[in-house]
């Protein structure tokens, strides 16, 4: 599935659009949210209480970028305010799940070990991701002349990449090999993610 051509026809129909805003900003809710429960209360560090800030700045961007679309009002994350909704709000908790899985069964690990590798593995798999879906979602904005414009967030989201790579890095030697993991855990749910936004825009 061409993630182009589904920002497209989603770019080219405001109604569409203010509601991938929404689900992009839900997801980003969603990311901050998961960071913040992580966090260890005493051991809690300056990195991740940036990261957790930046996600939620972020949706609290992607839903003020919906005022620029005339006509549009979508107060809440309710299923009918998104793309995909079933998929878009699920997404990230499948992903946590299935980090933990192997986290349990790879490493042994159980209770805040376990909920800070999970926290690094998940925040890299989206980073990765956040690096490649802004970018193309960018391009379209600006083919199509929109007001819409998500610049910032690519900026912020390349410096979450290099900070979880430092923190992976003294995670484990071994990093690489989790870090792989967790991203072709996320790819799976991803492509199924693009495939319910396809069918649902008849792409």
């Amino acid at each position: 599935m061409d993630l182009k051509n589904i920002f497209t026809k989603i770019v080219n129909n405001d109604a569409l659009h203010a509601r991938f805003l929404n689900t992009l900003s839900l997801m980003e809710n969603t990311g901050a949210r998961k960071i913040s429960a992580s966090e260890d209360p005493a051991t809690v560090t300056y990195i991740i209480l940036k990261h957790a800030a930046e996600e939620h700045r972020h949706a609290f961007y992607l839903k003020k970028q919906i005022e620029k679309l005339e006509g549009v009002s979508l107060p809440t994350y309710a299923p009918e305010y998104l793309l995909a909704a079933t998929h878009s709000k699920r997404y990230l908790n499948q992903l946590d799940i299935d980090a933990c899985r192997y986290l349990k069964e790879k490493l042994g690990f159980s209770g805040k070990e376990l909920r800070f590798a999970a926290y690094l593995l998940v925040t890299y798999a989206i980073e990765v991701r956040a690096d490649e879906l802004y970018p193309v979602y960018q391009d379209v904005l600006t083919e199509a002349g929109s007001k819409v414009n998500v610049k910032s967030i690519i900026l912020e989201e390349e410096g979450h990449l290099e900070e979880m790579i430092n923190q992976l890095q003294q995670f484990s030697p071994d990093w690489q090999v989790h870090a792989d993991k967790a991203v072709a855990i996320e790819s799976r749910l991803f492509d199924t993610w693009v495939k319910e936004l396809g069918e649902e825009l008849g792409v």
